[in-house]
């Protein structure tokens, strides 16, 4: 065996220089290097660090791939000690029949830190070097073009290397080695040419733009089964499309890497995250901090191009937005968003029987057909004062599944997890609404004080509801700047504050990311959905009628909790 020294081993080396200050990284990469470079070292695992194996692939970047644009197009790669490091953790880690122990390695990094080139080199050398026969290679996205990039970008290192020009073959969609009889295509999302693939490697690059992302994902991950050690490789910036892959995968790296100091935390010792952002929204303001999520700053990625994009977005604020999130890595919502992505995310969660409130206040935002209905019940607890929510929202069942693939919003694995309710036939039943109300009340034994409705609300929906809880109780909220744009305003204030605890509830961080304002001649506000008009606002409205009333009660209510 080599010795493992601080100075032939690039995971020592790299956290060693992150230890001591050298090397400027955030929470989330210290943590994960901490746990690699004490992985390298123990001898008590049922896996251990290859030397051999994490040289050969490093030394594959270094000896065979050559820059294919700009500047350098041309000359031999080479890497820098972050690239070594992590390519050194992925396939350096082997078991005792010396297979590879990650099958899933996770890159985010922020713009021009080379994600492509070290995808598109993963690929190549899954394709020619990593002792496979009849490898198939992949890169996937939800569009063609997407998928594209990182193939077209190993056509060209093929193309710039003599030695993998003579080896490599190349067609119009393919790129074939002979020698093993290994392939390495662009995919697309079709359903119908993807099932049955024997994967090798699959790489997937900039996930946070597709839509509906789980279901190609999964269709891969299902077609590495067959593969002893495949390799799922996925690179990514951060992006403003949320609920959706990027926030599930982002998400669940959160948990493995949390997990490493936890004993009871989340473990998952067959994926590698490298999660490179900012540890805080304010901290693209400092430029020490730029590199935390830009390790190639310098190098492939200029100061000054960043300086000056730094420089623009303080002059204008509605720059920011797309700042942060494409060259820092912090996760946002679209630039008309009322909320920036820190401000809503709340991942506070709750247990309404542990809790034990008495009293509620009521919301509700009703529908037709297209949009959702939604309603909602806040209440306090004595002796703290966060706001808590519980949202309940329906849709037509006959419409779930268009939505699903129209709108490509996963409706259904919401109703799969009891967050949302399909009402039988093409239109929403109002009276699911209101026995959803009485449940609540019964089931946990929280007495509603008074309940907000849009003023415009069916009439025998409101008939049913008086009926059910009582003529008083049922108050009408006019959806108008007049009466809603204090009373939102102070509740974005609550959001912002983390005062309102939502249970992390996936489709009201949703409906939050698709909230936009409206201001009229005399700077009222009115909320209205950013974007799309696939996009739905309905949990947030269903909460801010049960705000607004709120308001207008709190001294009572207050006395009664």
């Amino acid at each position: 065996m080599i010795l493992q020294t601080t100075g032939n081993n690039p995971i020592l080396l790299y956290h060693a220089k992150i230890e001591t200050g050298e090397i400027t990284t955030n929470k989330k990469i210290w943590k994960t290097y901490s746990k690699l470079a004490s992985d390298v070292l123990t001898t008590d695992s049922e896996f251990f660090y290859d030397p051999v194996k994490a040289e050969h692939i490093i030394g594959f970047f270094e000896k065979y791939l050559r820059h294919s644009k700009g500047k350098l197009g041309g000359q031999k790669i080479h890497l820098e000690l972050w690239e070594k490091a992590g390519l050194a953790s992925g396939w350096g880690f082997t078991d005792i029949e010396g297979l590879r122990k990650y099958r899933r390695v996770i890159l985010i990094v922020g713009k021009k830190n080379g994600k492509s080139f070290i995808s598109s080199g993963v690929g190549l050398y899954g394709l020619t070097a990593d002792s496979e026969a009849g490898p198939e290679i992949y890169s996937v996205a939800t569009k063609r073009d997407q998928a594209k990039i990182i193939w077209d970008e190993a056509r060209r290192m093929r193309n710039k290397s003599p030695t993998l020009r003579k080896r490599i073959r190349a067609t119009v969609g393919e790129l074939c080695y002979d020698d093993n009889d290994g392939t390495f295509k662009p995919l697309a999302n079709d359903v119908n040419t993807m099932d049955g693939l024997n994967v090798y490697y699959v790489l997937m690059d900039e996930f946070q733009q597709w839509l509906r992302g789980m279901a190609l994902y999964n269709i891969m991950a299902d077609g590495t089964s067959a593969r002893e050690q495949p390799m799922i490789f996925m690179t990514s910036t951060a992006g403003t499309v949320r609920e959706d892959i990027y926030d599930e995968i982002y998400d669940e790296c959160t948990q493995i890497v949390n997990g490493y100091s936890d004993p009871g935390g989340y473990k998952d010792e067959r994926t590698l995250p490298l999660i490179y952002e900012l540890d805080k929204r304010s901290e693209w303001e400092d430029p020490a901090c730029w590199i935390k999520a830009n390790p190639n700053l310098g190098v492939s990625k200029s100061y000054k191009y960043l300086e000056e994009k730094v420089d623009l977005a303080k002059q204008n604020s509605k720059m920011i937005k797309n700042l942060v999130c494409k060259e820092f890595n912090i996760r946002e919502t679209t630039g008309e968003a009322a909320l920036t992505f820190e401000e809503l995310d709340n991942r506070e969660t709750f247990d309404i029987d542990k809790l034990k409130p008495r009293y509620g206040i009521g919301g509700c935002d009703l529908s037709a057909t297209t949009d959702l209905t939604s309603a909602t019940i806040v209440f306090q607890v004595l002796g703290d004062d966060r706001i808590y929510a519980e949202t309940m929202v329906w849709l037509p069942s006959d419409l779930v599944e268009k939505r699903v693939r129209e709108d490509h919003v996963p409706y259904d694995l919401w109703i799969d997890r009891g967050l949302c309710r399909a009402c039988s036939g093409n239109r929403i039943n109002y009276k699911d609404v209101v026995e959803w109300f009485l449940e609540m009340q019964e089931k946990h034994d929280i007495y509603l004080l008074h309940i907000g409705y849009d003023s415009w609300s069916a009439a025998y929906f409101v008939d049913d509801m008086q009926q059910t809880f009582g003529k008083k109780m049922m108050e009408p909220v006019i959806q108008g700047a007049k009466t809603l744009s204090s009373p939102m305003e102070n509740l974005l204030a609550d959001f912002r504050s983390k005062r309102i605890i939502y249970n992390n509830n996936p489709i009201v961080k949703w409906c939050l990311t698709n909230l936009a304002i409206e201001k009229d001649r005399n700077n009222n506000s009115t909320p209205i959905k950013a974007g799309s008009a696939k996009k739905r606002i309905d949990a947030f409205m269903s909460l801010l009628d049960a705000y607004v009333v709120y308001e207008r009660h709190i001294e009572e209510y207050k006395n009664v909790i």
